[in-house]
């Protein structure tokens, strides 16, 4: 179908030497929603409904408008219109617009949108090529290589000089081979033998009354073909007269499918035309023969009308016999184009079923594979954890022994410090008693002395005592009895103020065993033995001393209370090796206390 072109600024050169060029299609799809029919026996206009869309779009026109569609909910409009980008303004005048028509309440809703162009993709080429099993792309004609045209008017391919309508392969090749070096082409409606090989009419008339025909241009290299397939995307063919007057009709191009150009196809097509040629050859001979035989029979017409009824009756069989002999040919044809294509399917079913089986097995593999991984991940866990229970029971073992051990080192350090304390508060009321007791035993010495005084004094008078192995005068004895009692109290005082930090240092030891006790919590059993004996010979210690002091203490009581003047040599003695023996005592003390120091 062509038409008539008045601007052609947005034409594309495609061989000038013939006129010939590309314009693209500008083509829009319109949809009008009809509303409701209430009233019977009124419809719409279709019409009137093209009309004002065609008001609707000035100062633009269509170059044609025509109905696509029509149903009782919507009409839909096919449009094309000169230049591509008259067609954004269109669509922007048009859509979401409304249309009232006469004698409706209703508005009729238009929606447009540009159509889309049917052409094959790079994608639909490379999948057909990729999946196709009979196709081999080392192969030219069996890759994407080859232009199927459809719709080309024959006479803007022809040569004028020879035939003005019949289009010619030279001209074909001509006008593609902007794109890249061709091939092959081919027209199959100039082999005359053709439509007796595929049984296919290739004389088709457009409604113009122009004759069409359909072409094959096979391209060197795929950027040849490439190049073709995009430049005539969206594209129709425009013939520019000598006139300047411009003519455009819609083609239609794809990609080969059928291997046509393929060496096997020529070879095929070859061999057919041989045949058919041969089978000419046979009929002109035929008729030559049954032309001499009319003749001669038109001769010996009289003569022999039998014999040419025979020949006749030969001749008939003759042809039946042909003719059952080709019927049996196309037959075998179809039988084996029947069963290769059989053979083909199932060789399909059989890639697919190995396919599907292969991905069945490859699927319960790797099931497999995650069922062992995930039994081995789980041992592991399993192990892990059977690892970190014995762990913690160990822990939890070995925290309770150290809590026993603490328990008892505790239930130890209390008792040993109840044992301290009852040896202090038995050495506090032996202090105590001593005390009671010296205080009681100075009262009764006072008494004594002041009723024995002048006694006393007559006895100190007539004789003197030696003292420390010297004779004194009973003067000087008497005065020393009498300091003696102040130098006992500076003894009680001396050993209460020794005995004092004793106690504090022991008391400190105690506390200082206590913390280094409760921070050797976790240290061995060796320790706390050592720390028992330690505390064992303290005590023992402060026993000692504590009764070396209630001995001295007796002592010196016991010698007051022999004390008297016929025996004041014999007590000043005494007193003197009381002295000697406390101040060995008193220096006997602290050495022994700094040998319990440094064995500690």
């Amino acid at each position: 179908m062509t038409s008539v072109v008045s601007d052609t600024a947005e034409a594309v050169e495609l061989c000038p030497a013939y006129n010939l060029y590309l314009k693209p299609i500008a083509k829009m799809t319109l949809s009008v929603a009809l509303p409701h029919l209430k009233m019977p026996g009124k419809s719409i206009s279709n019409w009137e409904v093209m009309e004002r869309l065609k008001s609707m779009v000035q100062p633009d026109q269509f170059s044609s408008l025509r109905i696509s569609k029509s149903t009782m909910d919507f009409i839909r409009f096919e449009g094309e219109v000169e230049n591509r980008s008259v067609v954004k303004r269109i669509l922007a005048r048009l859509e979401g617009k409304s249309i009232k028509l006469s004698g409706f309440t209703d508005v009729l809703k238009v929606r447009a949108a540009e159509n889309k162009v049917d052409f094959p993709t790079r994608h639909d080429w490379d999948s057909f090529f990729r999946d196709a099993k009979d196709m081999n792309e080392t192969v030219p004609g069996e890759r994407p290589d080859t232009v199927h045209l459809e719709g080309l008017p024959c006479k803007w391919f022809a040569q004028k000089d020879i035939s003005p309508d019949r289009p010619s392969e030279a001209v074909l090749k001509v006008v593609f081979e902007r794109f890249g070096k061709i091939r092959n082409a081919d027209i199959p409606m100039l082999d005359l033998y053709r439509e007796e090989m595929t049984g296919k009419n290739f004389n088709t008339f457009s409604f113009g009354g122009h004759l069409n025909f359909e072409g094959y241009v096979q391209y060197q290299d795929h950027t040849g073909f490439v190049k073709a397939m995009d430049s005539l995307r969206g594209m129709k063919l425009m013939f520019k007269g000598e006139d300047g007057k411009a003519v455009a009709c819609n083609i239609k191009v794809t990609f080969d499918t059928s291997k046509h150009l393929s060496e096997a196809s020529l070879k095929r097509r070859q061999q057919e035309r041989e045949k058919l040629q041969e089978l000419e050859r046979q009929r002109e001979e035929h008729k030559r023969k049954e032309k001499e035989e009319e003749e001669k029979r038109k001769e010996e017409e009289k003569k022999q009308r039998e014999r040419e009824e025979e020949e006749k009756e030969r001749k008939r069989e003759e042809k039946l016999r042909r003719r059952e002999q080709k019927l049996k040919e196309r037959e075998e044809k179809k039988s084996q184009k029947k069963m290769k294509k059989q053979q083909e399917e199932e060789q399909k079913k059989l890639h697919l079923k190995i396919a599907t089986e292969e991905r069945k097995l490859l699927l319960a593999q790797r099931n497999l594979q995650s069922i062992r991984l995930v039994a081995e991940l789980l041992s592991r866990a399993k192990a892990l954890r059977q690892q970190q229970v014995e762990q913690k029971r160990a822990e939890l073992k070995r925290l309770q022994q150290l809590e026993e051990r603490r328990r008892l080192q505790e239930e130890e350090l209390r008792r040993v410090e109840s044992e301290k304390a009852r040896a202090l508060q038995l050495q506090r009321k032996e202090r105590e008693l001593r005390d009671r007791l010296l205080e009681n035993l100075l009262k009764k010495s006072t008494k004594t002395q002041n009723h024995d005084s002048p006694r006393v004094l007559a006895d100190l008078h007539v004789c003197d005592a030696p003292v420390n192995g010297e004779m004194k005068p009973a003067s000087l004895v008497k005065t020393e009895n009498q300091d003696s009692k102040p130098k006992m109290q500076e003894k009680k005082v001396t050993s209460e103020e020794r005995d004092g930090p004793q106690r504090e240092r022991r008391s400190k030891e105690v506390e200082s065993d206590r913390c280094g006790r409760s921070r050797r919590s976790g240290g061995g059993q060796s320790r706390d033995r050592r720390t028992r004996r330690s505390r064992r010979s303290r005590s023992r210690s402060a026993q000692r001393r504590s009764r070396r002091s209630g001995s001295r203490t007796r002592r010196d009581r016991g010698r007051r209370e022999r004390a008297s003047p016929d025996r004041c040599r014999k007590y000043s003695h005494g007193q003197s090796s009381s002295s000697r023996s406390s101040s060995r005592s008193s220096s006997r003390g602290p050495r022994r206390h700094a040998d319990s120091r440094s064995r500690r």
